[in-house]
Order: C-alpha cells, then structure tokens, then sequence
C-alpha cells in the first residue's frame, strides 16, 4: 500500500482551511478523509472558532471513526460526526447562522472486501479500476447552480444547506443523508485519490488533462506534484482568476490499495 498526501494554503497569510487525512487501522485496509472549509464571506458565521478549528475538529472526527468502526455506514459516521462537533461549540456559538462553520466531504474505507465511498458538495474522489479506468464520484449540485446566482451573497444562502440547492456538513447531522455513497468490490479499485476543489481544478477549471490524467499525476509526481502544477498554472497573468480567487486552499490524497 501506498498513501501520499498534501495540503497548500491559498494565501501563506491566510489559515490553510482544508483537512487531510489518512489512517491505516490495526484491523487492516485504510481511511482517506479530505474536508474543503467554507470561507465565509466578510468573515461572518457566527462563532468564536473559525473554519480552521471546525475542520479540524470534524476532520479529526470522522478519521477516527471511519477508522475504528467497520460496524457503521459512512454516512452514519458523518452524522455522529457532525452532532458531536456541534456540541463541542453549541453554547458559544450561534449554530443557526447560514454561514455556521462547514465544510465539504470526501470519506473512503477499504478492506479487503470493498471500498466504500461519501462524497458531500464539490470535492472530488477519483477510482481507478485495475484496466486503467478512472470513475470520478461527484456531488454536481453547486455546478448546477448559475455562476451569476452563487455571486450574490444572499442567493447563496439561501440555496445553501436548502431544498434545491446545495449541501455542506455544518451543524445538522441530517445533512448526511444528503451525500453521495456508494461500495465498490475491492477487486474492481486499484487506487483511490481525494482533493479539494483547490486541488481538481487542474481538471475541472483549467482543462489540463481529464481525471485519468489527473490521476497519472498524482501516482508520478504525488500530491505536491499536482498543488505545484495548479500554483504554477493560478501564477500565469494571463489567466483569469478561478471561481474568483486566484488562488485556493487545496489539498489532494491518493492512495494505491
């Protein structure tokens, strides 16, 4: 088994808000866990902590569950997850609020019967099955979004954790049901990546190669190799700012089962 894993913040000023971990259990296979944290606009989310601390906290969390308990579903493990981090600031913190700390999702476990799989708003994991074939699992909700709605604060919020919009693990565990799942035979996986959306823009925003090729990146050069490639890319003048920053917080895991 192979697992490599980085993570770069957008602005060296500014906290890295991402969340990557892996662990390798005594029982065997492994965990991938990777988090986005949502930048609130203005700074405005109604709590003392910050995005930092929530996503270290659920990070640290859900890494630790998925780990030691084979017994409960992803998606049962995120809720569990998402309550108890909740608690942790429930009263110094106004947990109503919209912008409430939250993050995107990206969970794997293996063993050596299957590989399972939640995927929760606009991080990417990618599959590779033994002929070479590359399955990117998304939740496309946010892309279906227009641009020119997700510029305006007050839209985005209210599409934001809604009927009809989209969905990010914040404070209501009920949110887990959202998520993509899924189980894959572990005879069908090979290698498994994760990466934020500041990571996967080497595919999705700028066009330099297909998830295969993203993949073949990731499995040559490692997870640095692909951050470099995208800080490279963001650094051109030439090129327009993605998603309107220039720059994000990204981060990438891969692992070869």
């Amino acid at each position: 088994m192979r697992i490599d894993l980085a993570s770069a913040p957008g602005n060296p000023e500014r906290p890295n808000e991402d969340w990557a971990s892996a662990a390798i259990p005594a029982a065997g296979g492994g965990v991938l866990v990777v988090l986005d944290g949502v930048t609130p606009p203005r700074g405005d989310d109604g709590c003392v902590h910050g995005v930092p601390w929530f996503s270290a906290r659920l990070g640290g969390r859900l890494t630790e569950l998925s780990g030691s308990r084979r017994d409960m579903p992803l998606d049962r493990i995120l809720a569990r997850a998402i309550r108890e981090t909740a608690d942790a600031h429930r009263d110094t913190c106004d947990l109503s609020h919209v912008r409430t700390p939250q993050a995107t999702v990206v969970m794997v476990r293996w063993d050596g019967a299957c590989v399972e799989h939640l995927v929760l708003s606009d991080s990417v994991l990618l599959l590779r099955a033994p002929d070479g074939a590359v399955t990117a699992v998304l939740d496309d909700r946010l892309d279906r979004i227009p641009r020119e709605v997700l510029g305006s604060v007050a839209a985005t919020d209210a599409l934001r954790n809604a009927d009809g919009g989209f969905f990010t693990a914040a404070a209501d565990p009920a949110v887990a049901a959202r998520a993509v799942t899924g189980r894959t035979p572990r005879g069908e996986v090979v290698a498994v990546a994760a990466l934020t959306d500041g990571a996967s823009r080497w595919t999705d925003t700028f066009g330099e190669g297909d998830w295969a090729a993203c993949l073949d990146v990731l499995r040559k050069e490692g997870a640095e190799g692909l951050i470099g490639r995208v800080r490279t890319i963001e650094s051109d003048p030439l090129r327009p700012p993605a998603r309107h920053k220039r720059h994000d917080d990204a981060s990438a895991v891969y692992a070869e089962l």
